[in-house]
């Protein structure tokens, strides 16, 4: 079905291609608890146990498509094991000036300078709430993704996250905070070891012991990438996702090209390649979260298999359709059942 709707979807422009099908998924809600057996696959050998958590399988949704919380209850009854949400900040803000998201079908690649639009962590947070009380909570983990409030400068930067910390944390299965995305000026300063331990030890300490996750940038050098992630661990992150978009135009064809990050195929290599160095530097201390350029089951399994203990879609999901989750759930199966489950089960 998504085969033959993408040509439609991609002659819009990609912003209204995006509420098109934010609109779409909303009006099925009420029909998907029926088509979850058909749209999701259940079985014991796909579970993780990670920070605390149990996971129906290992394939999530990414920081970047519910930007605003409106599907939390839609993305389990369509196959993912769990979802993050956000990017969220304490400030509502627009992001930045339109057009902001840039697609590569041949390349099967996005940029984007997005720039956080959402309507702020307080409005989250209160659809959130509505969502539990109404009794429809979602059976899956679901994680928030906080980043920092384009209108405050670097220097209040923890106030900033901990305000939406304050927010958002009641509704969180895990969060995640987001100092990496290339779209907010000054932002992947915050990566060095002196702001990050500032920024880290606060929010796990205000975290109400929920698990908190550090995402990190693909363009790191080597020093800062283990600098970055001793941090955390020290700090007391649960665990590290790797990677976010890369300013890099690695994999495009020469030629000038948009400000943002770049997403899809063109940043597999290299997230895969940070992946490996974080479980190198890490040791199995923490677990980690593959995303970047992940279309395939075979994209998958290389993630286990380098160390990660989950993986998370978004271009992928955008190329490829609300099939990709259950796709890819079945591959892994069906191709190399031992591979599906071979990942590391953190309990704590």
């Amino acid at each position: 079905m998504y085969k033959l709707l993408r040509p439609f979807l991609f002659s819009l422009q990609p912003e209204t291609a995006h509420h098109l099908a934010v609109t779409g998924l909303n009006l099925s809600k009420p029909i998907l608890p029926l088509l979850s057996p058909w749209l999701s696959t259940r079985d014991t050998r796909l579970e993780r146990k990670v920070f605390g958590l149990t996971f129906p399988n290992p394939v999530g949704l990414a920081a970047g498509l519910d930007k605003n919380g409106e599907l939390a209850d839609v993305w389990g009854r369509i196959g993912f094991g769990f979802a993050e949400l956000g990017t969220f900040t304490a400030l509502p803000q627009p992001g930045n000036d339109k057009p902001r998201i840039f697609r590569f079908p041949d390349q099967k690649a996005l940029i984007n300078r997005m720039g956080f639009p959402n309507v702020g962590a307080q409005a989250v947070a209160s659809r959130l709430k509505r969502l539990k009380d109404s009794g429809h909570w979602p059976s899956i983990p679901i994680g928030l993704n906080i980043g920092k409030s384009k209108a405050r400068p670097l220097e209040e930067a923890v106030e900033d996250y901990l305000e939406s910390l304050q927010h958002l944390k009641p509704y969180a299965d895990y969060l995640a905070v987001n100092v990496s995305s290339p779209n907010t000026p000054g932002l992947r300063q915050l990566q060095a070891a002196k702001p990050l331990k500032k920024l880290l030890s606060a929010v796990v300490k205000a975290s109400s012991g929920k698990p908190v996750l550090l995402k990190l940038a693909p363009d790191l050098e080597s020093k800062t990438l283990r600098e970055a992630a001793a941090t955390a661990v020290a700090a007391g992150c649960a665990g590290l996702i790797a990677t976010n978009t890369t300013l890099s135009r690695e994999g495009l064809p020469a030629g000038e090209y948009p400000e943002g990050g770049l997403s899809g195929e063109p940043l597999r290599k290299k997230a895969l390649l940070r992946l490996e160095d974080l479980a190198r530097m890490t040791k199995g201390r923490v677990p980690l979260v593959a995303v970047g350029g992940i279309f395939t089951a075979q994209d998958a399994r290389e993630r286990l298999e380098a160390g990660a203990s989950l993986v998370q879609v978004y271009t992928g999901y955008i190329y490829e359709g609300p099939g990709l989750p259950t796709r890819l759930c079945r591959e892994l199966l069906k191709s190399s059942p031992r591979s599906a489950v071979r990942s590391r089960q953190f309990k704590a």
